[in-house]
């Protein structure tokens, strides 16, 4: 146990690490650091933090490590500052989506003996802010760790930190890290803006489009509901790789727009073969989606019977559940149930059921 843990902005990702890390007994202290006094004040009623400060260097102050969970500009902007403010032997780790122009400014502004790792979760929610926040967020998902320069013996520690989460850790190399992602988190968030904006340009010509729109787009479109404040950051940090994928990506949609010109049923039909072999191959993590339209997150308590106990409840109200899948579980602790409704009326209706008897229920 260490005695001190800061995290430097407590909203999803920052909220979620402080759940984990109290829940584990990572620290004596997880002091959060924030602009936001409301936020701070919330994170300490959920129990994300123990205390928080708007003041940088009151929060650091002591810490044995230093988690930065602020978007990727900020955390370019805050190194110097930080830099004059940590002590000899302090751990560093950053949180943000790409890591090649954050491990290059971290070696350049701080002190020899402080230790930085790049850090990147690969989970996230739809929702922001520490409201969002799940003890479970990175319950078995990949959490990548960029090493850099730094000493085996920090590595070693901060990979074990992050294992608390019930995270997986990967080593990666920042600029190997900053490619991959550029094809498959930061191509698809392009791709989803670029096909909503096409169907609305297509709404407009022909009222009644979007209402047509299914499980497919959706399931797409998804994503498009983060913050945009937080891309400006991914893709100016990243933009050399991002434009690689971005023209490898039209090169494959011109090809299909070829085919499709030309009537060739063969090449068509290749190139979905192909799509479909590939996506076989994709890792399979429990952390997908539903695929269901309307969802609920219930989160329960692990004892035997719960499971049972919510398609009861909601049974006996006459409302059907249409999916259901566990997200986030651990032994004795509990986690978190995503249910999903053919309609939203049902969706409704077994947000309130639940509500009455006294669990805690958000709609997805």
């Amino acid at each position: 146990m260490r005695a001190k843990i800061a995290i430097v902005g407590v909203g999803l990702i920052g909220g979620s690490l402080g759940l984990a890390w109290r829940q584990r007994r990572a620290a004596q202290r997880v002091v959060g650091v924030d602009v936001s006094e409301e936020t701070l004040r919330r994170a300490v009623e959920i129990g994300a933090v123990d205390a928080g400060t708007t003041d940088l260097a009151e929060g650091v102050r002591g810490a044995e490590v230093v988690v930065l969970a602020t978007p990727v500009g900020v955390t370019l902007d805050l190194a110097p500052s930080l830099a004059r403010l940590l002590a000899p032997g302090t751990l560093v780790m950053d949180v943000g989506s790409t890591k090649g122009a954050v491990c290059r400014r971290m070696a350049e502004v701080l002190p020899p003996d402080v230790h930085f790792v790049g850090g990147h979760p690969m989970a996230g929610s739809e929702r922001q802010g520490i409201e969002a926040a799940d003890p479970y967020l990175f319950q078995n998902a990949v959490f990548v760790l960029t090493p850099g320069d730094a000493p085996a013996e920090a590595v070693s520690e901060l990979s074990a930190l992050v294992g608390l989460t019930g995270a997986q850790v990967a080593l990666m190399d920042p600029d190997l890290h900053d490619r991959a992602v550029a094809a498959v988190s930061h191509l698809p968030q392009l791709v989803a803006v670029a096909l909503v904006n096409a169907a609305a340009t297509a709404e407009a010509a022909a009222p009644g489009v979007l209402a047509l729109a299914a499980g497919g787009f959706r399931d797409t479109t998804r994503i498009t509901g983060s913050p945009p404040e937080m891309w400006l950051d991914i893709l100016e940090s990243n933009r050399e790789a991002v434009l690689e994928v971005v023209a490898a990506f039209r090169a494959a949609l011109d090809e299909l727009e070829q085919a499709v010109r030309a009537g060739d049923r063969e090449r068509l039909a290749a190139a979905f073969r192909r799509a479909r072999e590939t996506r076989e191959r994709l890792p399979r993590r429990p952390k997908g989606l539903l695929p269901a339209y309307f969802e609920l997150a219930v989160t329960v308590e692990d004892r035997p019977g719960v499971i049972g106990r919510l398609a009861t409840l909601l049974g006996d109200r006459g409302v059907n559940i249409e999916d259901i899948e566990i997200l986030r579980l651990r032994e004795g602790e509990g986690g978190t149930i995503r249910l999903g409704f053919a309609t939203e009326e049902e969706c409704a209706r077994a947000f309130d059921v639940l509500r009455e008897h006294g669990y805690k229920v958000q709609r997805r």
